[in-house]
């Protein structure tokens, strides 16, 4: 039987998993700010480990509000957060790069992030707009550090 023991101050509690992946999932879980072992074991009461590895390297926010406790805006920065660190889909087949059609995933999820911490949708537009040059010249453009980018841009227009 996989367990994890978690050990806080008043307390020691083990929780039980059904294989040594679950249990890997949620020591990775609790390593983000916000996430302690009651919301860990919540999104793996959702989603299977690999359902939601596929979520997070998809960026589908949806599946992460989908669990009980998770908001929109947590939502967002779980999937900044977990996306270098869940890896891929254990058994997944590389999928084939989707013909674009509209705009790039990179923008759709920094428009997301940024609406998701609180800007109007007119702000996240222009701050988009603003770090698209930056984006561009990048092959697989890193959405976290165009997020930092983007909220320098924000703040210095305040």
């Amino acid at each position: 039987l996989a367990t994890s023991l978690v050990v806080r101050e008043d307390s020691l509690t083990l929780f039980g998993f059904a294989d040594d992946d679950e249990r890997a999932v949620f020591e990775i879980l609790q390593a983000a700010p916000g996430v302690g072992p009651k919301l860990a074991q919540a999104i793996l009461g959702v989603h299977s480990p690999d359902a939601l590895r596929a979520a997070i390297a998809g960026g589908d926010e949806k599946a992460l509000v989908a669990v009980p406790g998770i908001g929109k805006a947590k939502a967002a920065k779980l999937l900044l957060e977990y996306k270098d660190k869940l890896g891929a889909p254990h058994g997944a087949v590389p999928a084939q790069k989707p013909i674009a059609s509209g705009p790039a995933p990179w923008s759709e999820q920094l428009h997301s992030a940024l609406t998701g911490l609180g800007y109007a949708p007119r702000e996240a537009d222009e701050a988009v707009a603003a770090v698209a040059p930056e984006a561009e010249a990048q092959q697989t453009p890193d959405v976290g550090a165009l997020l930092r980018l983007a909220l320098r841009g924000l703040n210095r227009a305040r």
